[in-house]
């Protein structure tokens, strides 16, 4: 068989890796789409309980509309924002059944290689097939061969851990039991429970840890509620970017979302601590948790923690595969200048395509936002955009792969966690997607016993870390 007979494998069923398969189907190349989860969009579904920042005109891809139109699907309000749940039952579930056979459910992949070449042999590599291995969740596997591989599986899978170094904190794999690396939904009884009358850590400075601040101040407001408490830990101090731009933020979802964590703290919801950088997680007598600083603090007991440092790519079943790899954010290496977090926002970010997510070895593309590797910049949009060129390229189609098709607002579209959707409060004039006023120190209403370092910290992306 022809390696152009072949499949184009893509890795992950969420939103990115289905535009990718709407893309290839447009242009007559067979794709097959295989999910480790058990149903598409398993990863959004995770989070269904949180709002994008992006509305519905944002988050559905071209190629994959004309797909669904036959079908007789029609496009939520395109003013209107999502939830996780909304995205993958009124858009990710269609495309998937739309797709049909083409998208494998229950299916792990757990190496790509080239056949019959590790990634040490250099001889006839650039014309032997991939070969895909497969695990299914009956316990069957499969090796599949395929003439592309293109990687949408996320990050998803794999949260930054507490430790301040990257590693895992000491002692935070004994106590995993009371930590969590999600955004709680609190609307879940046994969640509630978890956390209702309960001091909770909450160790993140973004999007995530903004709501879920805001979430146990909504809990400690509650008849069910009393008591609960939230300990924010960061890294950094706190100055007026920390909570982004406010009312004056480009975009209000996130700057509503942003007031309605310092507001936690304003009003004794909750505890900042700043400058923290967690060295280990140790037991009490009484089973609750203590944080202990690089620096020697050791704070008082909680009941829970929550891990929000953002996420990072698993690219341990490439091994096989001649990745090209920024050493710093583990994206492809001619992407990362363009989303490296200390010089750019989502709004700032160049849509790109093939060219810049290419590698070494031909014919492998990470996309979405695993093609970010741990730069929390990314946005749904521009991994439409990955995939458009993608697609073109592999079809040898390089007039439309080299093409920008991709034009944002001016006022720019970020990804990220939201908490209301009330359609006439979220427009606003200006300019770039993650704008906010000039640092500022914040005074925050926290116990006078708890350090507010004043240093200023920079604003970071727009979907936070």
């Amino acid at each position: 068989m022809s390696t152009h007979q072949l499949p184009v494998v893509v890795i992950g069923a969420g939103p990115v890796g289905l535009a990718a398969a709407a893309h290839l189907t447009e242009r007559g190349i067979e794709p097959l789409v295989l999910e480790a989860g058990d149903s598409a969009g398993a990863a959004v579904r995770e989070w269904s309980h949180v709002r994008l920042f992006s509305t519905w005109g944002e988050v559905v891809d071209p190629a994959a509309e004309k797909l669904l139109a036959p079908a007789g699907w029609t496009r939520p309000d395109p003013a209107t924002y999502p939830s996780g749940g909304d995205w993958a039952e009124q858009y990710l579930q269609p495309l998937a059944d739309v797709l049909g056979e083409r998208v494998r459910t229950g299916a792990t992949v757990t190496g790509v290689s080239r056949a019959g070449r590790d990634r040490i042999v250099d001889a006839d590599r650039e014309t032997q097939p991939f070969v895909v291995h497969v695990e299914y969740a009956d316990g069957r596997e499969e090796r599949i061969l395929a003439r592309a591989v293109i990687d949408a599986s996320g990050t998803w899978a794999t949260p930054s851990p507490a430790g301040g170094s990257g590693l895992p904190a000491l002692g935070e794999k004994a106590t995993a039991d009371r930590i969590t690396y999600r955004v709680p939904d609190l609307k879940d009884p046994a969640v509630r429970a978890r956390h209702a009358g309960k001091r909770t850590a909450v160790i993140g400075s973004g999007a995530s840890a903004f709501t879920a601040l805001a979430y146990l101040a909504d809990l400690a407001k509650s008849d069910d509620g009393k008591g609960t408490h939230g300990v924010w830990i960061l890294r950094r101090g706190i100055s007026g970017s920390t909570f982004g731009g406010g009312e004056a933020d480009q975009l209000p979802a996130r700057g509503a979302l942003g007031l309605a964590a310092k507001a936690a703290v304003d009003d004794g919801y909750a505890d900042a601590v700043t400058g923290f950088r967690t060295e280990a997680i140790e037991r009490d007598a009484d089973g609750r948790l203590i944080l202990v600083g690089e620096d020697g603090r050791r704070l008082d007991a909680v009941d829970e923690v929550i891990v929000l440092t953002g996420f990072r790519p698993d690219l341990s079943f490439l091994d096989e595969l001649r990745l090209g790899l920024d050493e710093r954010l583990q994206a492809p290496v001619e992407l990362a200048p363009l989303i490296d977090p200390n010089q750019h926002s989502c709004g700032t970010v160049y849509p790109h395509g093939h060219r810049e997510l290419s590698h070494p070895e031909q014919g492998v593309y990470l996309v979405g936002m695993k093609s970010y590797g741990r730069a929390p910049t990314f946005l749904a949009m521009t991994g439409y955009e990955q995939v458009r060129s993608v697609a073109a390229a592999i079809a040898g189609d390089l007039d439309a792969a080299d093409r920008v098709e991709l034009t944002l607002p001016e006022t720019g579209v970020c990804g990220g966690a939201g908490l209301f959707d009330a359609p006439d409060a979220q427009q606003a004039d200006g300019g770039g997607c993650c704008a906010a006023p000039e640092p500022q120190l914040v005074q925050l209403g926290a116990p006078a016993a708890v350090a507010v370092a004043a240093e200023e910290a920079p604003a970071g992306g727009c979907c936070g870390s």
